[in-house]
């Protein structure tokens, strides 16, 4: 299943020159490029502290239904 704009997603490495680790929880805001997205990392208040662009392979789509197989 592809990524969509305004997805959830996860990073599944860490991004040093970034801050960020495996496992941040951002969101698709952007399709910048085929498989390419940009990223807007928030806190919990929706401060955005990164936004950055990155490749499908460097995030993990969140799912909170049952997708169809």
């Amino acid at each position: 299943m592809a990524i969509q704009l305004l997805d959830v997603v996860a990073l599944v490495n860490d991004v040093p020159e970034q801050k960020l680790i495996r496992g941040q929880v951002g969101t698709v805001v952007e399709l910048l490029a085929p498989e390419v997205y940009e990223v807007e990392f928030t806190d919990e208040d929706g401060r955005a502290y990164a936004s950055i662009a990155l490749r499908a392979d460097q995030l993990l789509a969140l799912h909170y239904h049952p997708v169809a197989a």
